[in-house]
């Protein structure tokens, strides 16, 4: 089982800034560390100074039904994001697990054994193929460009597509695509096989719209038990 959530945990943002979470009910603690909850809120030492992920408001999955305050307990395996809309990555310094479920339990009989994919603690895999991608605004080439994502897990829930843009400075959710400059195939995000294979093509028509600079596509997969990894591909526009 996952571990809970608390002030103490080790919370970093793609770029490894350091997050620091204020609980809006600070009432139990687990090694000196306050347990966290839903809608808790914190801030994020981003280095990334061209767009910083500046901080995040934290979500439970609904896999557990520990409270504090009437509002759910966060599992560190709990999928969270950067107020721009990239992954967390969330490790805790403790050892208490959390062994509540939100299944009613007739009185006197024990919680059935988790699924399979709730005791999962393998993150899905996700690599993109070519990790970069240039396009020039004086010759308008190449006319298209193309990359594929892959990803990997036996328990697989979803995906997602973020734009971050550096000439903009500005983060987008582009999983649906935004034809027709942005195709995906498949798009919206659905994660029902073992392996997928995502590929995302850009014209050169909707490039040039992104300004100089650079452009970064975080694709971020997502299990079942809430784990997730990504990978990042950057377009260099000139």
């Amino acid at each position: 089982m996952p571990q809970l959530l608390t002030t103490r945990a080790v919370i970093l943002c793609p770029h490894l800034g350091l997050g620091t979470t204020t609980p809006m009910s600070p009432l139990w603690s687990i090694e000196g560390g306050i347990v966290c909850a839903e809608g808790d809120t914190g801030v994020l030492a981003c280095p990334f100074l061209p767009y910083p992920c500046v901080g995040y408001r934290l979500q439970s999955m609904g896999l557990n039904a520990t409270q504090v305050a009437g509002r759910r307990a966060i599992l560190t395996t709990d999928f969270n994001q950067t107020l721009t809309g990239l992954p967390l990555t969330m490790t805790e310094l403790h050892t208490t697990l959390d062994n509540s479920t939100p299944a009613a339990i007739p009185n006197g009989q024990s919680a059935p054994p988790l699924s399979p994919a709730l005791v999962d603690t393998v993150k899905p895999m996700v690599a993109v193929a070519p990790p970069a991608l240039a396009f020039n605004t004086t010759t308008m080439q190449p006319a298209t460009l193309a990359a594929t994502f892959t990803l990997s897990h036996p328990f697989p829930l979803r995906w997602m597509l973020t734009l971050i843009s550096e000439p903009q400075a500005r983060h987008q959710d582009v999983t649906a695509g935004l034809p027709p400059g942005l195709t995906l195939a498949p798009a919206g995000g659905e994660w029902t096989t073992p392996t997928l294979a995502v590929q995302m093509t850009l014209t050169a028509a909707y490039v040039a719209t992104l300004g100089i600079g650079l452009t970064h596509f975080f694709m971020a997969g997502i299990s079942q038990r809430g784990l997730s990894s990504w990978a990042e591909l950057v377009l260099t526009v000139s």
